[in-house]
């Protein structure tokens, strides 16, 4: 079962849909701002020393093979 905090959240979003009319963009704007910083934190790591290990360390990657966007030269 969920905890009251969880229910309250899922109250403030209703709300926040009713009253905003341009909830699907604000929502989609702070989705992609999440994914650009993600992307930004991973190019900053593949800069620094041992940044690759450090990625495969964090999210736990055995098989670098597996994820070749991840580990390609991003812009950071």
């Amino acid at each position: 079962m969920r905890d009251i905090t969880h229910i309250e959240s899922v109250k403030r979003w209703a709300e926040f849909i009713k009253t905003h009319r341009n909830w699907k963009k604000i929502h989609s704007e702070f989705i992609d701002s999440q994914f650009n910083n993600a992307y930004r934190v991973i190019g900053e790591l593949l800069k620094q020393p041992n940044g690759k290990e450090k990625i495969k360390k964090l999210y736990d990657i055995k098989n670098e093979a597996g994820y070749p966007s991840l580990f390609s030269n991003r812009k950071g």
